[in-house]
């Protein structure tokens, strides 16, 4: 977390319960048992020194400045919180990359932790109040913040004393530890909770992707259901364990709750105050001396006139009008800031093949690089990604369309995509709001769900009398890159040799829905554990050994014999 940040005061009153819960925010430093505050703002050392390790962050301080409350109606009426996604005041946008990853995190607990029923708004009101939203969205293509987000040093100086344990690896400082990123973990946390989200192969608590992850996973823990408030709030107390920080935690939850809105990277809005996120005004290097007391002071302009001074003018005890003295200060020159770079194009990267099975994501992004008539790159600059074309899959944060402003080289690159059911091709589309600059469209493949290994999911011998059916049905288990491969298409035929392919006409059959032997069955699939039960086989008068090949989408085959036996011959 960060140091010390201000609030900011409210105007209106409100009966609902944000506004309860901003009340207590802002009082809770003068409420019995909690937590106090320096005079700018801080938490003080009394809040900062829970064992070792008990936190997310190690009770480092945090942005305590709390949404927005208006009531358009006048006094006492409901608080106009953000509108739907698209609109809304500007502490409701959170920066593109920003909101990608707590939704990408949030999808990704879904699947994994879904007992947790984390919301990604829960992730966006710590990362409000931890970093301001990675500093406004101050990434770079990958999600990286551009310059480090350090906490204060953790060396029980106003805050918890937490001895190094990276050795300055993540934060700088091989002697205490500091809080690091835009989710502020501190070290000996991050390399419990520490997660690699963007796939880049680096666990990186600077990276937003990997910290939302973490902090989704640090949620999640002991088998919490966030849907309980009481669980909740517990998730809430053990990132930092102060009263204050989850009121007001809370009260950006509800704000997010009520409606957000995608902006650019790197144009979010910080919080008022000074920390890692806002460094704040620098100090006057030479303090300017207290007046005198002997001097006297010149009255207001409000003031009225003394006696004997022009009242036009406010005059001295002694009578005489004050005229400031012309100042001895050289007037600096105006300064002309430099041309902003004209975007003259925008390129492809070095995007790789963008490829992927049905359901699955792509492991590729794409990316484009802005330049102007020289070549060099241009950074700051919105670029829109669109998918376009008939196609379901969608960016991991579940849109079609975003937009993302390029780093300072130059580049943009657009969250993961996950492909749908539906397969084909379909095109990434990249363009900048610059008259002449011609799109960029990159082509990408979704290809139908395949398996890479079959195998019996039994080992008994599969043998009948002819005139019978088998007592033992047909299950094979479908895998692709080890894991089970759900949704894969199939087919099982009998076959005349090992490494024939027409269906024979004689020996074991399935039967069709009119009870016709059948000795080929298309239109198979796998089960969500990649699991392919075949349906009851018979067998006809013939007898021998016999083949039954299965053939999955992805070319993953096997083949399994089937016996044939005569029956017992009648004793006289």
């Amino acid at each position: 977390m960060s140091a010390l940040f201000g609030r900011r005061l409210r105007r209106g009153a409100t009966t609902t319960a944000v506004a309860a819960a901003a009340i207590a925010a802002l009082s809770a430093s003068q409420a019995p048992g909690a937590i106090p505050t320096d005079p700018g703002g801080a938490q003080s050392a009394a809040d900062a020194n829970p064992p070792a390790g008990s936190t997310a962050t190690g009770n480092s301080p945090y942005y305590t400045e709390l949404p927005p409350l208006t009531t358009p109606d006048g006094p006492s009426t409901s608080i106009d919180l953000p509108a739907a996604i698209g609109t809304g005041p500007a502490e409701a946008g959170i920066p593109a990359s920003v909101l990608a990853a707590y939704k990408q995190a949030e999808q990704a607990l879904a699947e994994t932790k879904p007992g947790c029923n984390l919301p990604w708004q829960l992730l966006a009101a710590i990362g409000k109040v931890e970093s301001g939203q990675a500093r406004g969205g101050r990434v770079d293509a990958n999600g990286t913040t551009t310059s480090p987000i350090l906490g204060p040093v953790l060396n029980g100086i106003g805050f918890a004393n937490i001895s190094d344990t990276d050795n300055g690896a993540y934060d700088g400082d091989s002697t205490h530890d500091r809080a690091v990123g835009p989710m502020q973990f501190i070290p000996s946390t991050w390399a419990t909770w520490g997660r690699d989200a963007n796939g880049d192969g680096r666990k990186d608590p600077n990276n937003i992707y990997d910290a939302a992850l973490a902090a989704g996973e640090y949620l999640c823990h002991a088998d919490r259901d966030l849907s309980v408030d009481a669980d909740l709030r517990q998730a809430i107390l053990s990132y930092n364990h102060s009263q204050e920080y989850l009121s007001t935690v809370l009260t950006w939850f509800e704000y997010y709750n009520k409606g957000t809105h995608e902006v650019p990277d790197g144009t979010g809005v910080l919080p008022v105050g000074t920390g890692p996120a806002d460094p704040g005004p620098s100090p006057t290097p030479t303090p300017t001396p207290p007046p005198s007391p002997d001097a006297p002071k010149p009255p207001k302009p409000s003031d009225p006139a003394t006696p004997g001074g022009d009242s036009g003018n406010p005059s001295t005890p002694g009578g005489g009008s004050t005229t400031p003295p012309p100042s001895t200060e050289p007037t600096p020159p105006p300064t002309t800031p430099a041309p902003k770079p004209v975007v003259k194009r925008i390129e492809k990267t070095d995007t790789g093949t963008l490829t992927a099975v049905a359901g699955s994501q792509f492991t590729e992004r794409t990316s484009v690089r802005a330049v102007d008539a020289a070549g060099e790159p241009v950074a700051d600059v919105p670029v829109r990604f669109e998918i376009v074309g008939d196609t379901d899959a969608r960016f991991v944060s579940g849109k079609s369309a975003l937009t993302l402003s390029t780093g300072e080289d130059g580049t943009a690159t657009a969250p993961p995509v996950e492909a749908g059911e539906q397969t084909g091709e379909f095109a990434i589309r990249a363009s900048v709001d610059v008259k002449g600059v011609a799109d960029v469209e990159y082509t990408a493949s979704v290809t139908a769900r395949q398996a890479d290994g079959l195998s019996r999911t039994g080992d008994d011998e599969l043998t009948a009398e002819s005139g019978t059916a088998f007592e033992d049905r047909v299950s094979v288990k479908a895998t692709y890159k080890g894991e089970a491969a759900s949704g894969v298409a199939a087919t099982a035929t009998m076959i005349t040799a090992a490494g024939g392919s027409a269906p024979r006409a004689d020996g074991p059959y399935f039967k069709d829905a009119d009870g016709n032997p059948l000795r080929e069955l298309t239109d198979l699939e796998t089960d969500a554990d990649g699991v392919l039960q075949l349906p009851k086989i018979y067998a006809d008068d013939t007898t021998g050994t016999f083949l039954l090949r299965i053939e999955t989408e992805g070319g993953a085959t096997l083949t399994v014999e089937l016996k044939v036996t005569a029956p017992p011959a009648d004793t006289p």
